[in-house]
C-alpha cells in the first residue's frame, strides 16, 4: 500500500504459466435478491437517492474510540469460525445515505470446533452507525428483541443460525453516510466522488463482515447511482452487466465480477465524473490482451501518460523477472485527491493518491516522476505479492509489503539504469526514518508482536526493513535460487493466505543447500527481533606467511521494548578487498556472520589492503571499526574508497562518513583530506556519473545529524541533541564543501545550463543526474552569498538572482523547485528579498494546482530557518490549506514537525511550537485519527533533548493523552512514547 521509488536488469527466461479462465464459479449458488421486510420494501432506489431529510444523526462518523481497547497479540491468532465463500453486494449510492445490501454465503470452518460455532461474529466499524434495517438468515428474518442478534460498538453477533447445515446465507441492509465520514476510512466522498479505503479494516466501516484478511471470498458487486453525477461506476473484476435501471432513467447501474478469492481488505468501488486514460498491454506467455483505464478528473488526461507508461512497464518487468502474468482483462487505476495513503492495491482496481498519477514535465519534478513510476510498480507487483497470495493477519502485514516493497526498488533500479543511487535512495530512508524507530518507543520487530490500531503498524520497519529481509534472503540463495523459491511460494499458497514463515520455507526448500536447519531457523529472528542490529570490526590481523587475512566480527542487538535481551542474527557482511594502487585483490566475498564474536580467514590477500565492508548495504546494521589507527588514518582509508571502491554504494559510504563526522566532530570545520577527497571525486566524476556525485557532494540532513549524535564517536549509547549547535555544523559544513568547490561549481553551471535546457523532458540517468548537479551546485553557491558585500575574488555574486529567475521561468519543476529551495532555507537579512518575492510569485503563478501548492507548502514548512513556525503559523490560514485534505497536512504540518528539526526544536520558546503541533493533532484527531497520528509521532524523540525541551513535549503529550474521546491511534503512540 505505500511504496518508495527508483541497473542492470536481471532477466530469467519467461516460464510458462497456466491461464486460468476468468468465468465466475458461481452458476447455480448464485445468491438470491436480498428479501426485505415490509418496511423497507416500501422504500425505492430512487427514495434513497432523493431522500432530503437528514440522516446525520443516523449516519455521522464518531471518530472517537476507546483508550481502554484491548490489545491485540500474535499469539492469539485462531482460525475463523465461519468462512465467506461468495459476498454479494449492492450499493445505491447517496452522499448522505447510501444503501448497502449483502448477501453472504457463510460455510462453518470444519477446522473449528462446534463449541467455537454456536455465533457467527461479523464485524462493525467502532464509532461508525452501522445498524442492521433488515437481518436475516436463509428465510429467516431476525429480531434484536427475541435475541436472535446482538449489536455492540464492535460487532454484530449472530446467535439465530441455521442447525446442522455446514453453509448458509446472511442478508443485510445498512445505510450509511459517506460524506461525513472524513476519517477516509471505508466508503467516502472525494471532490464529490464516490471511493473506498478498506485496508485494514475499512470494509466493516460499509457492511458487517468478518473483517479479517484470512477470510477470502468471490465478490459480485451491483452499483446504482445518478447518471448524470456519477457516469462512471467501478469495482473490482469484470463488468458483466451494465444499464438503465427500469423504474427510473436517471438512475443506472453496472455489475462487476470478482473471479479470484480476496480478502475484504482488497474490495473497491469508485463512482463519479472522471475521464480515462486508455491503453492496452500483450501478455508475453498467453498472448492475450489487457485493457488498461487510468481514470482522472477532466483536465487531468495528458498528466496521466507517464503513470499509464510505468504501468506498462512494470507489467512486462513482473512476466520477465518472476514469470508473473497479469491474470485479468482489465487493469484500472484512479486518481483520488483525499488519500490516506499512497496508493492501494485493491484487485484490479488500484486507487491511488493524485500525487502518484498526475505527472508532466511542467508541473513535476525527476523525484515526483520516479515517486509515481515506484508506486505503480508496487501497486501493481501486489497483485500477486498481496492479492493472489495474501498475509493470513496483520500480523503478518510485511509478507506482502516486504516482499512487495523489495520488488519495486529492484524495478526501480532497472528502469533508473542506476542500481547505486537507487541503493543510496533505499538506504537513505532507512537510515533517516527506520533506524530511529528501532530505537525509539515505537520499535517493534517486522512482525509485531502487539497492537492496538493496526493502522500505526504501515510503517518503515514492516515496508523497508522487511524488504531488507527480502534482499538478504537473495543474497544467501542467489538471484537463481531466489526465484526458484518466489516461483514454489507462488505455486504452492496461490489464492491462499499465509505467514511470514511460510514464505521463508518456500524459499528454503528452494534451495535445500543453502544452509543448514539451524541457520533457517536462526533467520527467522530477523520477522521476531526488534532493534537495528550493530556489527563490530573488532581486529584485521595480516599472516604474511599464509597470506591471510584474518577478520575478527562481533554483533550486538540493542534492548528495545519489551525485548531487553536479544540473540545473534544471520547477517550477510559483502566484503571486498583492494590493493594499494587501488585495484581491486579481491571481489566480493559474503562474511556470514552467525554469532556474537567469529573469526573469518581471507586467503591469497597481498599486504596492504583495504578492506571494503557491508557492500551494498548487504544488511540492515550498523557498522563500527575498531583499530584503524587512529582519525587521521580512519579518515585516509575513507578518502581512499571514496576514490578507488569497486562498490559505488560504499564510494558514497565513505563520503557520507567523512562529513558526518565534520558535522559531528568539529563543528562542520572540513578536513583537508576530506576536502581534498571530494575535489577529486567532483573531477573524475562530473562528466561520467553526475547523479553519483550529486549523492557523494551532499552533506548529511540535520535529522541524519542528530540521530547519530553519541555519548563518542564509537559508542552505541545516544546523546542529548542539540538542535541550534547541529544546525550551526551542518550550515557551516555546507559553506566549506561550498568555498572548497567554488571554481568547480561556477563552472558546472556555466558549462552545463545550456545542455540542461536541450535535455530538459529526458528522464535518462544522465540527464536527471546533470540536473541534480547544477541544482546542488546553485544551492551550495547561494550558502556563500548570504551578506551584501561589495563583489570579492571570495565572494561570489549573482547566484541569489539566479535562483530567483529559475524559480520563476525555468522549464522544468525540478529546477524551479530546487532553486525556490535554496532561497527559502537562507537565513540572512540579504536573502529575504529574494526569498520572499519567489515564493510570492511562485504561489501566484501555480495556485490552481493543488498538487504544485502541495510543494510550495512544504518548501516553507521544512526550511530550516528559526522563523518557521511563523511561516507556518500563517501557511495554517493560508487559502491554499485545507486541514481536511492529508496531503495538505503532510506537506505543511508533517515538512514542520517531522522534516524539519532545527524550526521545530531550535527556538528558544519552543515549547509554543510543541504547543501549536498538539493543537494541530487534537483538532485532526476529531476527524481522521490515522493522519492525526502521523502528525503525532513527531514527540516519539522527545527523550534525545535536553530536560527543558523534553518537559515542554512531555507536557504537550500529556494535555493530548487527557481528552476522553482520543483515538486508539494516537493514544497508542502518545502511551508508548512516555512508557
Amino acid at each position: 500500500m505505500f511504496v518508495t521509488t527508483l541497473g542492470t536488469r536481471l532477466l530469467r527466461t519467461v516460464q510458462r504459466v497456466s491461464w486460468r479462465s476468468t468465468t465466475p464459479a458461481w452458476g447455480a449458488r448464485r445468491l438470491r435478491p436480498l428479501a426485505r421486510p415490509p418496511f423497507a420494501r416500501r422504500q425505492s432506489i430512487r427514495s434513497v437517492r432523493v431522500s432530503r431529510r437528514d440522516t446525520r444523526s443516523r449516519c455521522a462518523m464518531t471518530l472517537a474510540a476507546d483508550k481502554n481497547t484491548k490489545v491485540k497479540y500474535r499469539r492469539d491468532y485462531a482460525p475463523p469460525p465461519f468462512l465467506v465463500d461468495d459476498a454479494e453486494l449492492e450499493f445505491a449510492l447517496h452522499e448522505t445515505a447510501t444503501r448497502v445490501t449483502a448477501a453472504l454465503r457463510v460455510r462453518r470452518n470444519p477446522a473449528v470446533s462446534a463449541e467455537g460455532q454456536r455465533a457467527l461474529r461479523l464485524d462493525r466499524g467502532k464509532g461508525v452507525q452501522l445498524v442492521p434495517r433488515s437481518l436475516q438468515v436463509d428465510e429467516a428474518v431476525l429480531d434484536a428483541d427475541a435475541g436472535d442478534y446482538t449489536l455492540s460498538p464492535e460487532a454484530l453477533e449472530i446467535h439465530r443460525l441455521p442447525a446442522g447445515t455446514a453453509t448458509f446465507t446472511v442478508r443485510s441492509e445498512v445505510v450509511i453516510c459517506p460524506r461525513d465520514n472524513t476519517a477516509l476510512e471505508g466508503l467516502y466522498v472525494s471532490g464529490g466522488n464516490f471511493c473506498t479505503q478498506c485496508e485494514a479494516e475499512g470494509f466493516r466501516r460499509i457492511t458487517f463482515f468478518i473483517d479479517r484478511p484470512d477470510v477470502m471470498a468471490r465478490y459480485r458487486t451491483r452499483i446504482v447511482a445518478d447518471r448524470e453525477r456519477y457516469p462512471v461506476l467501478l469495482s473490482n473484476g469484470n463488468l458483466v452487466e451494465s444499464g438503465a435501471v427500469p423504474d427510473d432513467a436517471s438512475l443506472h447501474y453496472v455489475v462487476y465480477e470478482d473471479p479470484w478469492r480476496k480478502p475484504c481488505y482488497l474490495f473497491a468501488l469508485v463512482a463519479g465524473k472522471l475521464v480515462a486514460v486508455t491503453d492496452s498491454f500483450t501478455r508475453a506467455v498467453s498472448g492475450r490482451p489487457v485493457d488498461l483505464r487510468l481514470y482522472v478528473r477532466a483536465g487531468d488526461e495528458p498528466c496521466g501518460a507517464h503513470a499509464m507508461a510505468s504501468l506498462k512497464r512494470a507489467m512486462r518487468w513482473d512476466e520477465e523477472v518472476y514469470g508473473r502474468e497479469y491474470d485479468l482483462d482489465v487493469f484500472n487505476i484512479v486518481a483520488v485527491d483525499d488519500f490516506n495513503m499512497g496508493a492501494m492495491e485493491n484487485k484490479s482496481l488500484n486507487l491511488f493518491n493524485s500525487k502518484y498519477v498526475l505527472a508532466s514535465a511542467s508541473t513535476a519534478t525527476d523525484a515526483d516522476y520516479h515517486a509515481i513510476e515506484g508506486v505503480v510498480g508496487h501497486e501493481y507487483f501486489h497483485n500477486w505479492s498481496g492479492n493472489r497470495v495474501t498475509c493470513r493477519d496483520w500480523f503478518q502485514l510485511s509478507l506482502k509489503e516486504g516482499f512487495t516493497v523489495f520488488r519495486d526498488q529492484e524495478f526501480s533500479a532497472d528502469m533508473l539504469r542506476s542500481r547505486a543511487v537507487q541503493r543510496i535512495v533505499d538506504v537513505m530512508r532507512l537510515r533517516s526514518a527506520q533506524f530511529p524507530q528501532d530505537a525509539g518507543p515505537m520499535a517493534h520487530p517486522v512482525r509485531p508482536d502487539a497492537y492496538e490500531a493496526i493502522n500505526n503498524f504501515y510503517s518503515v520497519t514492516v515496508y523497508e526493513k522487511g524488504a531488507e529481509v527480502i534482499r538478504m534472503l537473495r543474497a544467501l540463495v542467489g538471484v537463481d535460487g531466489f526465484r526458484r523459491g518466489t516461483d514454489l511460494y507462488f505455486e504452492r499458497h496461490d489464492g491462499q493466505a499465509v505467514t511470514c514463515d511460510d514464505f521463508v520455507a518456500a524459499i528454503r526448500d528452494a534451495n535445500p543447500d543453502a544452509m543448514d536447519a539451524q541457520r533457517w531457523q536462526q533467520f527467522l529472528l530477523w520477522y521476531s527481533q526488534a532493534g537495528t542490529p550493530e556489527v563490530r570490526v573488532l581486529s584485521e590481523r595480516y599472516d604474511a606467511a599464509e597470506r591471510a587475512l584474518r577478520v575478527t566480527l562481533c554483533q550486538r542487538v540493542p534492548p528495545t521494548p519489551g525485548q531487553p535481551t536479544k540473540r545473534p542474527h544471520v547477517i550477510p557482511v559483502a566484503t571486498g578487498l583492494l590493493g594499494s594502487d587501488g585495484r581491486e585483490v579481491m571481489r566480493t566475498q559474503t562474511l556470514l556472520l552467525t554469532a556474537e564474536r567469529q573469526e573469518f580467514c581471507l586467503r591469497d590477500v597481498p599486504p596492504d589492503t583495504v578492506s571494503s565492508y557491508l557492500r551494498g548495504f548487504s544488511a540492515p546494521v550498523k557498522l563500527f571499526r575498531d583499530d584503524i589507527g587512529g582519525k587521521e588514518e580512519e579518515e585516509r582509508q575513507l578518502a581512499f574508497l571514496m576514490a578507488h571502491d569497486t562498490d559505488d554504494f560504499n564510494r558514497w559510504e565513505a563520503a557520507q562518513t567523512l562529513l558526518l563526522r565534520a558535522a559531528l566532530e568539529t563543528g562542520g570545520e572540513l578536513s583537508e583530506t576530506a576536502a581534498a577527497a571530494l575535489e577529486a571525486a567532483f573531477d573524475a566524476r562530473a562528466e561520467s556519473d553526475p547523479l553519483l556525485l550529486t549523492r557523494l557532494l551532499t552533506v548529511p540532513s540535520e535529522g541524519y545529524v542528530a540521530d547519530e549524535v553519541r555519548d563518542d564517536d564509537k559508542a552505541a549509547t545516544a546523546a542529548a541533541v542539540d538542535p541550534v549547535r547541529i544546525h550551526a555544523a551542518c550550515g557551516r559544513l555546507r559553506r566549506q564543501v561550498a568555498t572548497r568547490l567554488r571554481s568547480r561549481l561556477q563552472r558546472y553551471l556555466q558549462e552545463m545550463l545550456p545542455v540542461e535546457a536541450r535535455e530538459a523532458s529526458s528522464l535518462e540517468a544522465v540527464a536527471q543526474g546533470r540536473r541534480a548537479l547544477i541544482n546542488l551546485s546553485l544551492a551550495y553557491l547561494v550558502t556563500l552569498e548570504d551578506a551584501p558585500e561589495e563583489p570579492t575574488e571570495r565572494t561570489p555574486t549573482g547566484y541569489l538572482q539566479l535562483a530567483l529567475e529559475r524559480s520563476r521561468s525555468h522549464n522544468t519543476m525540478t529546477g524551479t523547485m530546487a532553486a525556490l529551495s535554496a532561497l527559502a532555507n537562507t537565513e540572512s537579512t540579504h536573502a529575504a528579498p529574494y526569498r520572499q518575492q519567489a515564493l510570492d510569485e511562485f504561489y501566484q503563478r501555480w495556485q490552481h494546482d493543488y498538487l504544485v501548492v502541495d510543494k510550495w507548502l512544504r518548501i516553507q514548512s521544512s526550511a530550516s530557518r528559526v522563523s518557521a513556525l511563523e511561516d507556518v503559523e500563517r501557511l495554517a490560514q493560508h487559502e491554499a490549506y485545507n486541514s481536511a485534505n492529508p496531503n495538505n497536512v503532510y506537506s505543511l504540518l508533517g515538512g514542520f514537525a517531522l522534516a524539519n528539526p532545527y524550526g521545530f526544536h531550535g527556538r528558544d520558546d519552543c515549547a509554543r511550537a510543541y504547543r501549536f503541533i498538539a493543537d494541530q493533532v487534537l483538532q485532526l484527531d476529531e476527524r481522521n485519527p490515522q493522519v492525526a497520528a502521523r502528525i503525532a509521532t513527531a514527540f516519539l524523540k522527545w527523550r534525545r533533548y535536553d530536560p527543558a525541551r523534553q518537559s515542554a513535549m512531555r507536557e504537550q503529550m500529556e494535555r493530548i493523552r487527557r481528552r476522553e474521546t482520543l483515538s486508539v491511534d494516537v493514544n497508542e503512540i502518545l502511551a508508548k512514547a512516555l512508557q
